[in-house]
């Protein structure tokens, strides 16, 4: 099998990853909206938003996780899951710093996620396995 063969597949297997992490997180606000509420106000500092906020941003997220997976308008939704994943990263610098302490360890497996994000979003031209034009 040609490099131009696997290409898409690995893209697309890379694409379902990053989809799957994201969908447990967009399903955390319908389900926990009080574990959202801390998380930003903690990573954020947004205090004080209530579920039905959370509510909407996890609609408008299922919403662009959705057009994501299924390769639609791949600049902006490629793009906009690389900065909220890129944010979402950033925003954690604290757990870097003390990677021993409590679960802080876990905090890193969002670097090769947000590598996976980057490479999606500069080759989103060649992910062509099972996208939606």
């Amino acid at each position: 099998m040609k490099f131009v063969d696997r290409l898409p597949l690995s893209l697309f297997l890379l694409r379902v990853g990053v989809f799957v992490v994201m969908l447990m997180w967009t399903l955390d606000k319908f389900l926990h909206p009080e574990h959202s509420t801390s998380v930003y106000e903690h990573f954020y500092f947004l205090p004080g938003l209530g579920p039905s906020v959370f509510y909407l941003i996890g609609a408008a997220e299922l919403a662009l996780i959705i057009g994501f997976v299924v390769g639609f308008k791949k600049r902006l939704t490629y793009g906009a899951i690389l900065l909220l994943h890129g944010i979402s990263t950033l925003s954690s610098y604290r757990q870097y710093l003390t990677p021993f302490q409590s679960e802080h360890l876990l905090f890193f497996a969002a670097w090769p996620m947000l590598a996976a994000c980057f490479a999606l979003y500069y080759l989103r031209d060649a992910d062509t396995r099972w996208v939606v034009n």
